[in-house]
C-alpha cells in the first residue's frame, strides 16, 4: 500500500513539474511505411512488448511466461527476453532460477547489450540469497527518483551519475523510463552525452525514448547528436523515428538533407512526408525541381497536399509537362476540398486535352461532392464518352443539383 502511494506521489510530482513534457513523452509515433518484418519477427515484437507491459503492471508470472516464449523463438530479442525472464523470476522469489537464467544469457549471448543490467541483477539476486556483495544503500526506486528530481534542480552534476547508475541497473522498465525523463530535463553536458549514448543504442529498451527526448529538449547541439545517430544507424525504424523527431524540432534543413542524400527510397519518402507535415513549402519545391524520379515526385506532391499548399499544386496541375504527375496533382487538389480548389479544377478541365487528366478532374470533383461544377462541365461537354463519365459520377451523388440534372436528361 505504501509503495503504491509513493508511486502515485512520484507520478503526480512528474506531471505537475513538467505537464507539457509529460504529454509529449506519451505522443504516438507516426506509422511505418517501409519494408515490413517477417511474420515471426512481428510475433516476437508483439510478444516482447506484451511482456514489458506485464512487467510495468507487476504481473510477474504472466511476464515470465511471455519471456520464456520469446526466448524460445531465438530471434532478435532473445537475449533481452532472457534478461527480463530472470528479472521476473527474481520478483517471484525464484532466486536460483534467476541466477541460472542470467548465466544462460551470458553464455548464449556473450555480446548482448544487456551485460551491465545482467551483472547488476546478478549482484542483487546474490545479495538476497546471502552471498557476499558490495554493500550499497538500499533505497526504494520511486523515492530515489523523487529525490533525484529534486537534486536535479539544485545540483544537476551530482544527480547525473546517480541517474546513469539507475539506468544501467536492474530496475523495472517503468522506473528506467521515468529516470530517463528526469535525465532529459538536465542541461548538463554529461546528461546530454548520456542521453545521446542511449539514443545510439547502448540501452535498446530506452533508445526510442531517448531519441524522442533529444528532439523535444535542448537546442542545436541535441539535434546535431540526433543527426549523428541518424548518419551512423543502420536500423530503418530508428532512422524513421529520428526523421519524425526532426519534424517535431522544426529541423527543416536536416530533413531536406535526408530527402536529398538518403539512399533508402522509403526513408527519402519519409523525409519528404515530414517536410509536408511541417508545411515546408519552399523546401518541397526545391526538391521537386531537382528530383528526377517520377515516384519521388509523386511523394512530393502528396507532401504538398499534407502541407496544404494549394497554390503550388494548382500551378503544377496546369504547367507540369508529365501527364501522370498532372493527374497526381489534380487528385491531391480534389482532397483539399471544393472551396480551395473547385474553380481551379474546372479551369484545368477546360484547358487540358489529356483524357486521363480530364477524368482525374471529374474524379476530384466527385470526391469533393461538387455537383454544381460537374453539372456545369456536363452541359458544356461535347465528347459523348466524357459526358457519360460525368453523368455516371452524378448518378452516385446524393445531391439535389445532381438529381435535377439527371431528371432533365430523362425528360428530353
Amino acid at each position: 500500500m505504501h509503495r503504491r502511494k509513493r508511486s502515485f506521489v512520484l507520478a503526480l510530482i512528474l506531471a505537475l513539474a513538467t505537464p507539457s513534457l509529460a504529454l509529449a513523452a506519451t505522443a504516438s509515433a507516426d506509422p511505418l511505411t517501409g519494408a515490413m518484418p517477417s511474420e515471426q519477427q512481428e510475433e516476437e515484437a508483439d510478444l516482447y512488448e506484451t511482456g514489458r507491459d506485464a512487467l510495468s503492471e507487476e504481473e510477474w508470472r504472466r511476464a515470465f511466461d511471455i519471456f520464456v516464449r520469446v526466448a524460445e523463438m531465438k530471434g532478435d530479442r532473445a537475449d533481452a527476453a532472457l534478461y527480463w525472464k530472470a528479472y521476473a523470476e527474481n520478483k517471484l522469489g525464484q532466486r536460483a532460477e534467476a541466477l541460472a537464467t542470467l548465466a544462460e544469457l551470458v553464455k548464449t549471448y556473450p555480446n548482448t547489450r544487456y551485460q551491465k543490467e545482467a551483472k547488476a541483477l546478478d549482484a542483487e539476486v546474490r545479495r538476497d540469497v546471502g552471498q557476499p556483495v558490495a554493500p550499497e544503500a538500499e533505497v526504494d526506486d520511486d523515492l530515489k527518483l523523487m529525490a533525484l528530481q529534486a537534486l536535479q534542480q539544485s545540483d544537476p552534476e551530482r544527480s547525473v551519475p546517480m541517474l546513469e547508475k539507475l539506468l544501467q541497473g536492474s530496475s523495472s522498465p517503468r522506473v528506467k523510463e521515468r529516470a530517463l525523463f528526469v535525465l532529459a530535463q538536465s542541461d548538463s553536458p554529461r546528461a546530454r552525452a548520456l542521453l545521446a549514448d542511449i539514443a545510439k543504442g547502448s540501452n535498446p529498451d530506452l533508445q526510442m525514448k531517448a531519441i524522442q527526448y533529444l528532439s523535444l529538449h535542448g537546442g542545436p547541439e541535441s539535434r546535431a547528436m540526433l543527426f549523428e545517430v541518424y548518419r551512423t544507424s543502420s536500423e530503418v525504424k530508428i532512422k524513421r523515428r529520428i526523421l519524425h523527431g526532426f519534424m517535431v524540432a522544426g529541423e527543416r534543413q536536416r530533413l531536406l538533407t535526408a530527402a536529398t542524400t538518403e539512399q533508402d527510397p522509403a526513408l527519402r519518402a519519409e523525409a519528404v512526408h515530414q517536410l509536408g507535415v511541417m508545411g515546408a513549402h519552399d523546401e518541397l519545391w526545391q526538391l521537386y525541381q531537382k528530383e528526377t524520379s517520377l515516384d519521388v515526385k509523386k511523394r512530393i506532391l502528396q507532401a504538398m497536399f499534407v502541407g496544404g499548399n494549394a497554390d503550388r499544386l494548382i500551378d503544377l496541375a496546369k504547367s507540369e509537362r508529365n501527364a501522370d504527375l498532372r493527374r497526381t496533382a489534380v487528385h491531391n487538389l480534389g482532397l483539399l476540398g471544393a472551396q480551395r480548389s473547385g474553380t481551379a479544377l474546372t479551369e484545368i478541365y477546360a484547358t487540358d486535352r489529356n483524357p486521363d487528366v480530364r477524368k482525374a478532374v471529374v474524379q476530384a470533383l466527385f470526391i469533393q461532392q461538387n455537383a454544381e461544377a460537374l453539372v456545369a462541365l456536363a452541359r458544356k461537354e461535347r465528347d459523348p464518352d466524357m459526358r457519360r463519365e460525368i453523368v455516371q459520377k452524378l448518378s452516385l451523388m446524393k445531391s439535389q443539383v445532381a438529381l435535377d440534372y439527371l431528371m432533365e436528361i430523362l425528360n428530353k
